[in-house]
């Protein structure tokens, strides 16, 4: 079979299960966060938690609760790093000194799963379960509340109220984010991943030598970490890795649960403001810019540069080889359009043009289709800008579903986008000019070099991935000084809840309005062709205008050298 059609078979199947999962999903994802009864087991969460189903929160509410969960998290998953190696089933693992314990645990909490370390080699399988697992899930609930909080200003006619959040974080897990992870679970089962509470078995290779290999709750935890869109992986191949990701089947699935709820999130967003073309013309805004960043890697990534590529005949240098280029270029695209993460081949061994490209998918906002949540809340605020920019420039009056877009709210909404922007360029910025750090001496030679251009690169795309809460990187950047350790921290932690804060808030501003008709000639529609190519032109301008000097000095001057 030729890389070509393999490619398109590939896409296809991933194609024709979400088209088939969209609806069902997306409109139960509706129901969840619409319905009034409460689930036993959810009650006894309320119970516990000492938690009023019934009561709502504005928007400052809301905010305030997200970040009291969060840090908490932080410094629930801190210490329990800490004292890791007084804890049963640590496999003889010691504790995490306090910087990659500080980096870790915001990591995670922020739904990043960054890791500056080999999971295998300083993680035991309690820390994996009960710390870094159950925020994969957690952290994605937080992520569908805040979009759904935000639908809820958008549709409401003047109750300031946005929900409450405890109730939206525990039936994000209970109902959606548990049992789908569970079946998807048993899928990696039956294509051979491993699930032990095991730390390991010994045995003697061919050459005699005695070795050791690592095992664990592999399955369980893939499953979540990919339909979580969380990334870290409990290997350090993450899902390059046989016990992880065994199959091309078991491949396919984890793609499919990377996009799954975030393309069917805007179906959801279609059904509760009871008008499916606008779900509609998100996804179709989606689907245009993952397509054309999926066309450029792999056209980038089938034609052979280089030595080790015109040695090999294909650019598989860094690609595994149960999946060839076309699944890992998929893979790839997939996996840094939604602030997952997970890799299935080294991005730093892409090409300039290809790894160029993953670089860019993060840039743009992560929107195509984005994580779980935090893609629907990205784009719908970039619609917001789209529908007031397009006002202005056709003198219509800029409403959004029926409500007034003024200084107030294209304030904030400007505001949320333009976080991940300062923290990245500043981030790398300060990295590049301090001596111990500099990319370009990290890779040596002359900053004109190639390898120069590379290491430039490399830190521009660590601190993109991390103010995008997406976790992967080039690998050739070692990151486990303090300076890599606290920045990224920092950058991952301000990139997670600043646009959340500013979203929610955006949400409050809506939602104390009532809906004006929307109807008219004089308002712009939010729906259709025209309105999607809108804000299709917005999200590209946007990252555009401010990344390409960067993108210039980096992926595109190495690609051209």
């Amino acid at each position: 079979m030729s890389p070509a059609l393999a490619a398109t078979l590939q896409i296809l199947l991933v194609v024709f299960f979400l088209a088939a999962a969209y609806v069902p999903l997306g409109d139960y994802m509706a129901r969840v966060y619409t319905g009034t009864r409460d689930l036993a087991p959810e009650r006894w969460i309320y119970r516990a938690a000492r938690v009023d189903p019934a009561r709502g929160q504005t928007w400052i509410g809301y905010a305030v609760a997200v970040v009291a969960f969060s840090g908490a998290g932080i410094v629930f998953l801190y210490v329990l790093q800490r004292i890791q190696q007084w804890l049963p089933m640590s496999g003889g693992h010691s504790s995490i000194n306090p910087a990659t314990a500080f980096n870790t645990a915001i990591s995670f909490v922020a739904n990043t799963n960054w890791q500056s370390y080999s999971p295998e080699q300083v993680m035991g399988n309690l820390t994996q379960m009960a710390g870094l697992a159950v925020q994969n899930f957690v952290s994605a609930a937080v992520g569908l509340a805040v979009a759904i909080a935000l639908i809820r200003g958008i549709i409401s006619r003047g109750d300031p109220q946005l929900g409450n959040f405890w109730v939206d974080l525990v039936r994000g897990c209970v109902r959606i984010l548990l049992p789908i992870a569970a079946l998807i679970a048993l899928v990696f089962l039956t294509q051979g991943a491993i699930q032990s509470f095991h730390s390991g078995f010994g045995f003697t290779g061919l050459d005699g030598v005695d070795h050791r290999s690592v095992v664990g709750p592999f399955a369980s935890q893939e499953s979540i970490k990919l339909l979580g869109t969380n990334g870290g992986g409990t290997l350090a191949a993450n899902s390059a890795h046989p016990f992880s990701n065994p199959t091309p089947l078991s491949n396919i699935v984890q793609i499919l649960a990377i996009l799954l709820i975030p393309v069917c999130l805007t179906r959801t967003y279609g059904s509760l403001v009871r008008d499916h073309r606008q779900g509609l013309t998100l996804l179709g805004v989606m689907t245009v810019l993952f397509g054309i960043v999926l066309s450029v890697a792999w056209l980038a990534e089938s034609r052979s540069s280089g030595v080790a590529g015109n040695a090999a005949g294909a650019m598989l240098e860094g690609k595994e080889q149960r999946f060839g280029v076309p699944a890992s270029v998929l893979f790839g695209v997939a996996t840094t359009g939604t602030s997952t993460g997970a890799v299935n081949s080294a991005h730093d061994s892409f090409s300039p043009a290809g790894g160029g490209a993953l670089l860019w998918n993060m840039l743009l906002g992560e929107v195509a289709p984005g994580g779980v949540g935090t893609g629907l809340y990205g784009l719908l605020v970039l619609a917001i800008i789209a529908v007031f920019v397009g006002g202005l420039l056709v003198g219509r009056t800029p409403l959004f579903r029926g409500k007034h877009i003024g200084q107030r709210e294209i304030t904030v909404a400007v505001l949320s986008i333009l976080v991940m922007p300062m923290l990245v360029l500043t981030g790398a910025a300060i990295t590049l000019i301090l001596p111990s750090t500099s990319g370009f001496q990290s890779n040596g030679g002359d900053p004109g070099s190639v390898n120069a251009i590379h290491g430039f690169s490399e830190v521009l795309y660590a601190y993109a991935s991390a103010a995008n809460n997406n976790g992967s990187a080039f690998g050739g950047l070692t990151v486990t000084s303090d300076w890599f350790q606290t920045s990224l921290g920092l950058a991952m932690l301000f990139g997670r809840l600043l646009p959340i804060i500013f979203t929610l808030a955006l949400a409050g501003l809506l939602a104390s309005q009532k809906p004006r008709s929307s109807t008219s000639s004089a308002t712009l529609p939010t729906h259709g062709a025209l309105y999607g190519t809108l804000l299709t032109g917005t999200v590209v301008l946007v990252a555009g205008l401010t990344f390409f000097p960067a993108m210039a000095l980096g992926p595109i001057a190495e690609a051209l050298a």
